[in-house]
Formats: structure tokens, sequence, C-alpha cells
């Protein structure tokens, strides 16, 4: 299938799902840039002089490697004690493989990475490259075949050229010829190359250039069409690959429906009275609150594991009695807070819960129904307003941890929560939830729920900020995923304030400036009992894509961006690769696609969008308007 589905809420009952059309021209470009990522899925940071080691600096620009670590990849080189010239460049050449270069900082994931086991040294390319090599487009060089002659009978002390054992590391280190370890330019080729195609990346020697292929024309314009009435804020697709996804709506119920092939005129097809899972009696449903994400376990085909994220009410459930985010160690006094919506802090919190299916065979997919008791509490916590609380859970297609997207907790984050380094509020987290913890090590942890922390998540190792943190300085994220063929691209939907609605590429620790900036604009916050963060003490990551709320809505007078996905269907060769996106009134929709390829640099185009004359329901219109009234759009989802 390569279809898409949108999503209302309850007072716009409508599910649409979406066909690609040429029949309008508006086409509105809209550039922006940020930074892409660097080997460990961290952002660049800003370069200050110049690389004394791999050269380079001294204009500006960003970099993944720093002075500090330039100087210890210096030092790392001379302990080597590389006795042969050609043999010493070879070398040097593979080490600075992470320096500044941009095309390194955008593809280095790739560069560094096969089948999941982290490399010492990159993939060298072996054989004759293509266009995604890193180096010249028009290069034919066997690298991977250069550096076996090149060093093979020269002893290298400590060599970064060693076998991976299982888990990634190398030997231990020693003295050594690669003709000591390796029987043959085949068997050394065997472990560090790799062939260069339009889905990997590989080292070749050579300068950097990008890939200047012009990008396919962007589409003319959506066809949508109606094919269910019902009010859904969450789809997932069944992990089995069939045409099958689960709904849920806010009120906690969960279904399993089949959704029909683009253009059959069918409809989506399940029982609403026989949900898969019922939890309204845990669910506290208002404007903001309800069940805001359902996840399923990588190996739910196994397993049959997934995961639910709500909201509930203290004063109404026991089992609803997380610790509040608004703490000492954040410096909020509840006390002091005041009452939101007629709300004491933290009366209302937010929760992710495991549940299982109800297999009734060995195989998980016949399962119909889910245990309706939950699993495990994976977490609670306590909000300290009644709104921005994101609440969308989704786990990583490379490493199977979940992450979770927290919003600042509302009101204009006056204690500035996004930019404290100890509350998990304007955050993303991630977890390890199949290392399960005893009560006793949850509490000698302090951990919000029960799960583990990820070994590399950027802050284990740093007290002054909470462990569980994988991305800061965000607002509200609504609607996060992950590109399926380039996984390293982690795309948020980060809503604004006033002014402006982002997406960002999510990098490993990175910050994105909430509340010192509204996307490019500075922000003055009314109230600010919890201080202020100075603009010159963060390093904050500017959006990749995003509009201003007065490019729509400017009846209504604000905006508010839904999240989508890069489409990788086959449809539509116009929409392949690029990243779609909307606003939650329906009133715009763009794709926005980065050009070159891996650079960082963006560009959105807003796209128009009618009914199908076909749609297996009429979809309905406001008088005088001639787009479809699809009241909120709370979801975009790519098919199988």
């Amino acid at each position: 299938m390569g279809e898409m589905l949108l999503h209302a809420p309850r007072r716009s009952s409508l599910l649409l799902a979406v066909c690609w059309c040429s029949r309008l021209l508006l086409l509105f470009p809209v550039p922006a840039s940020a930074m892409p990522l660097c080997t460990d899925s961290r952002a660049p940071v800003p370069m200050n002089g110049t690389m004394g080691f791999c050269g380079g600096g001294g204009g500006g620009g960003s970099t993944c490697c720093g002075a500090s670590a330039d100087a210890a990849l210096r030092k790392q080189f001379e302990a080597m004690n590389v006795s042969d010239a050609a043999c010493a460049g070879v070398v040097k050449s593979v080490l600075c493989a992470v320096r500044l270069d941009r095309y390194f900082v955008a593809r280095s994931s790739e560069l560094f990475n096969s089948s999941s086991k982290i490399r010492m040294v990159p993939l060298l390319c072996n054989g004759p490259t293509s266009a995604s090599s890193a180096g010249s487009k028009d290069s034919t060089q066997d690298y991977c075949k250069l550096v076996w002659e090149t060093c093979k009978n020269v002893t290298i002390l400590d060599s970064p050229f060693q076998p991976p054992l299982q888990g990634g590391a190398g030997l231990p280190s020693s003295s050594s010829k690669f003709t000591v370890v390796w029987q043959s330019e085949n068997d050394f080729c065997t472990s560090f190359g790799g062939s260069s195609d339009n889905q990997s990346v590989c080292l070749n020697g050579n300068a950097v250039s990008f890939n200047t292929t012009e990008p396919s024309p962007s589409p003319k314009g959506i066809c949508l069409e109606r094919i269910g009435n019902g009010s859904y804020l969450n789809m997932a697709p069944h992990p089995d690959g069939s045409n099958r996804v689960f709904l849920s709506n806010q009120a906690g119920k969960i279904w399993l429906a089949a959704v029909p092939e683009q253009g059959s005129g069918g409809t989506l097809q399940f029982d609403e009275a026989s949900p898969f899972l019922d939890i309204t009696d845990e669910v506290h449903l208002d404007s903001e609150f309800g069940l805001m994400g359902i996840a399923f376990h990588p190996k739910f085909a196994t397993n049959g594991r997934f995961f639910v994220s709500y909201n509930c009410d203290r004063t109404q459930s026991p089992n609803c009695a997380g610790r509040c985010s608004c703490n000492s160690d954040v410096n909020c006094d509840p006390s002091k807070v005041g009452t939101d919506n007629g709300a004491q802090p933290c009366k209302y919190q937010v929760v992710v819960s495991e549940y299982s299916a109800k297999v009734p065979s060995s195989n998980v997919s016949e399962a119909t129904s889910a245990n309706p008791s939950e699993v495990r509490r994976i977490f609670t916590m306590g909000l300290p307003y009644t709104s921005h609380h994101g609440g969308q859970i989704l786990f990583g297609p490379t490493d199977g941890y979940m992450y979770l997207m927290m919003g600042d907790g509302g009101k204009g984050d006056p204690f500035n929560f996004s930019q404290n380094k100890k509350s998990l509020l304007g955050k993303i987290m991630r977890f390890d939830i199949d290392a399960i913890q005893s009560q006793s090590q949850i509490l000698n942890k302090s951990l919000w729920g029960n799960y583990s922390i990820p070994k590399d998540n950027p802050f284990t190792d740093d007290s002054g900020l909470e462990p569980e943190i994988w991305a800061l300085g965000l607002r509200n994220p609504w609607r996060c995923s992950f590109d399926s063929e380039r996984p390293s691209y982690f795309y948020c939907a980060d809503v604004g304030q006033d002014l402006y609605e982002e997406v960002d590429l999510i990098s490993k620790g990175g910050n994105y400036g909430w509340r010192v900036y509204e996307g490019p604009y500075i922000y003055q916050p009314e109230w600010s009992p919890g201080g202020n963060t100075s603009l010159k003490s963060i390093n904050a990551i500017s959006p990749v894509m995003g509009y201003n709320h007065s490019a729509v809505n400017k009846n209504i007078g604000s905006a508010s961006i839904t999240g989508g996905f890069v489409y990788r269907g086959s449809s539509d060769p116009c929409l392949y690769g690029r990243y779609m996106y909307a606003d939650l009134y329906a009133s715009a929709m763009w794709t926005g696609t980065e050009t070159p390829e891996s650079s960082g640099n963006y560009t959105s185009t807003q796209i128009p969008f009618s009914c199908s004359k076909n749609s297996p329901i009429p979809c309905d219109s406001a008088a005088g308007d001639s787009l479809p009234s699809l009241g909120y759009v709370f979801l975009l989802w790519r098919g199988q």
C-alpha cells in the first residue's frame, strides 16, 4: 500500500485515505537548514579555531571533531608509530574521516555502522565507487585495496584495524601487521570494506563531494479519499506487515481494523463494539488529555507486547500516583504554582503502561484482543499544568529502545522546564523496556517507573542532567517519526507558541532552543518564576522545516503543526523521499526535501489538496471554501 491516513478528533468524525494527483499548481518554496548528525548521532558543534591535526577550520562552520578531539586523534596517531610515510598518510586520512567535512557530518552514522555493530574505522570503499561514496562521485578507486597494499607489511602499534569481536569491540591492542591478522586482501576487505550504492556510504579517501542530482519535481496536489467516519487520535500498522492497523480514540479504546486497498472503493473494516483493548476506566478524558499514544514491541510478532501512553486523574484512580514534575530538584514549589483550569499541580499524570495480546494459538498475528490487565507500569509522572504533555511513544528502528515525547507542561513554560537539566518536561526520553528492574533498583536509581537507562544515552555520565533525556528544548512535540530508509533521520514536529511551527531533526543530546527560541525567533516570556536561559549558554539547533502562524489560518489567528513522515511508497515518485506534514486546522499541507541529499539543507513546499470524486464516502465541505472540511488533522500515517 502507498497510502496515508489523516485523522480528526471528536468534533469532525472522519477518516481519510490519500492518493496522489497532479491537478493543482500552487507552490510556495520555503528554504531552511539545520545541522545533520555526527557518528554518535549527536549534532555537530560550532568550529572555533583551526584543527591542527586533521586540518580545516578558521572559517567558521560546524564540526563533529572539536579541538580537544583533534588533539586526541593526533596523540592516538603518534602512539601508533607508523614508520612508513605512505601508510602513515593513509592511516591519518582514515582517523580524520569524522572531522569537519559536512558530508561526513551528515552521513557518519552510515559510514561507521554496519549490521548494527559499531566500527572503530569507517567502511572503506571496496570496488568502483558511486555518488554515495564519501568522495568524488567520479572516482573508481578501490580504497580498501589501496589501504591493504600500502600498509599490509607495516608495523602499527595499537592499530585501529583490528577484527571486531561480538558487540563491536576489537581485539586487545598490540603491535601487528595486517598480514599477521589477515591472510589476504579479501579477508581484510571482508572486515573493513563496503560497496557504495544509493543506500550506503563508504570512504574512498578523496575530497568530499555532494550528490548534486536534482530531486524529482514536487507533487502538484493531493487527492483525499474518505474511508471511515470514526474519531481516532492514533494509528499504528500491524507489525505483521498486513493491511491491518491499530486505531485508538482519545477516550481509551483501541481497535484492530483492516484498511482497504487504495482506489478500491472500500472502507475501513472493524467491529466498533469489540475493541482490541478498552482502558476507558483508567483514562482521564478532556481536550488535551486521553489515550495519547500506542506502540508495539519490535518483537511483537513473537512476544505480543505493546504499550499505551495515557493520562489519568490521581483523585479518581489509586493507580495514578507518580512523582510530581514540579519538585525541589527542578526548583519548583507546587504550592506556588497555583491552579490551572481549576486543577492543582500534578492532579493529572502521564502514564506509559505495558499490555499483552491475548494469543489464541502460537501465532500472535491471530490475536484479536488484548489481556485487559496491565502487565507493567513503565512510567508515571505528575504534570504541573493541564496542557503540553506530548505523549507519543515509538521504538527506534535500529536500537529497539522506546522513545517518549514530553511537552513542557504548558502556560508558556514559566518555570523553564524545557531547559532545566533536571526536569523531564520539554524533553524526548529514551528507555530500555526489556531490562526489568526490581522495586529496590527503581528507588535506588530514582527512576520514574520500571525501565532501564540505555548505556549510550547522552547524559548517563553527567550528573547534571537526567539520564533518561535523549534531547531537550522542546515545547510540545506532536508526531515524530524515523525515516524508514535512513533511520538515523529522526524528525519531530514541535508546536509553537505565538509565531512559528517547526520540524526538528532530532540528534543525540540535541538542544532545540525552547524557551530561549521559538523557531528562529528569540522568545520573551511574560512570566518567569523559574528563571531564564541566556542565548549564549546553549547551542540551539535550528528547525529544518516550519512555517509562520501568519502563513495559515488567518481567520482563526493561530496554527499548530502535526508532524508526518518521509514518504517511501511506490504510488507517486514525486513524493518519494519527501517529508510530509500538515497544520492541525487542516488548511495547509507541506512536503519538505533535503537538497542536496545529506547536506542538512531543506526546502518546504506547500501543496494543495482536494477530495477525490471517487471517494468511498463523500467528503464534507464548508460553504464558500474550496478545501474539503477535515476538522482537525491529528495524525499523518504512512501505509505499508
